[in-house]
């Protein structure tokens, strides 16, 4: 287990471009960390920082104290998972499995062991004496995470590793990573774009935007509360509704945020607004209503209705929202 602490961490690259900004932070010994935010937002610089595979334009990182900012990766004793699983295509899984461990020297029976009992908790077992080529990539990415917890390392970093996976094998290894971390208690930091898999998977998100820390927290908390329009956005599926405040409250300046989840539809002039339905999309528990508002070409909202809601493209309808979950901003 491992504490990581990042102090004031800068990468700059040749031309200018700063892909990680004055980023601080401390992750506590077994936390399990998701760095999140769009394309361009440095979590993966930042992570590859930590693993030290990049060096810091300025600032520090220590591991349980001691400054690791320029010692080599080998030495940090830190295991990652990649997007691409980067398995040795002529060697079995066993031999995949076992390998790090023979680099660093360790007793054939201690070899054994490890690998046998890690294989049976990622139920990979049946297949340790086949080649990757005959794998799914479902099993492929086990046999990946199998490989890094077989070393029993420090910590567990983890670069998008779901991303090659369909739906369903995401979903599958997705809850097979949380098991992993209640089960290891290991400290793990974990990049992702997809904000339903960091909502998930987080113990604390880190929402990066334009390589600084847009906003920290437990994902519930950042959820209901956001510091920002970006952080209230980028979180939550269909994403926050942006408004003028001045539409719900006359005189307000600034902008509102309403989750599609908080607001309601009623009759024509019973709501805060008046809008026309443009369009209904039926997820199977719900329905997505999209409408322009009355006060603008270009206003729009989406709210989420049952799914046995009656509601149709070109009906009028009155927008309420519920007023203890306004969020206000001062700016976009």
């Amino acid at each position: 287990m491992a504490r990581i602490t990042i102090d004031r961490v800068s990468r700059v690259f040749p031309g200018g471009h700063a892909g990680v900004r004055d980023v601080s932070l401390e992750i506590a010994d077994g936390e399990f960390v998701v760095l999140v935010g769009p394309s361009g937002s440095g979590k993966s610089t930042l992570l590859r920082l930590i693993a030290g595979l990049e060096v810091p334009t300025s600032g520090r990182i220590l591991i349980d104290g001691r400054d690791v900012t320029v010692t080599a990766p080998q030495e940090r004793d830190l295991a990652m998972v990649f997007q691409s699983y980067a398995l040795y295509p002529h060697k079995t899984v066993r031999e995949n499995l076992a390998f790090g461990l023979r680099m660093r020297k360790v007793a054939a029976p201690e070899i054994g062991t490890r690998v046998d009992r890690v294989a049976e908790s990622l139920q990979i077992g049946a297949l340790l004496d086949r080649r990757p080529s005959q794998l799914s990539g479902g099993q492929r990415q086990r046999v990946a995470l199998g490989r890094a917890i077989v070393r029993e390392p420090r910590a567990f970093l983890f670069d998008e590793p779901l991303s090659n996976l369909d739906p369903g094998l995401r979903l599958d290894t997705r809850t097979g990573i949380a098991l992993l971390h209640r089960r290891l208690g290991a400290t793990m930091v974990y990049v992702t774009h997809d904000q339903e898999e960091a909502m998930k998977l987080a113990q604390r998100l880190v929402i990066l935007r334009d390589g600084r820390v847009e906003q920290e927290g437990p994902p519930a908390a950042i959820y209901r509360r956001p510091n920002t329009v970006f952080a209230g956005r980028f979180l939550g599926s269909p994403p926050m509704n942006v408004l003028d405040a001045a539409l719900l409250e006359p005189g307000r300046s600034g902008v509102v945020g309403i989750r599609p989840h908080d607001v309601s539809l009623v009759g024509a002039g019973e709501g805060d607004v008046d809008g026309t339905v443009e369009l209904v999309e039926l997820t199977g528990s719900e329905q997505h209503a999209h409408l322009r508002l009355d006060a603008g070409p270009d206003v729009r909202m989406i709210a989420v209705l049952p799914a046995d809601a009656e509601v149709r493209a070109g009906q009028r309808a009155g927008v309420r929202p519920r007023r203890d979950r306004l969020h206000f901003f001062a700016h976009l």
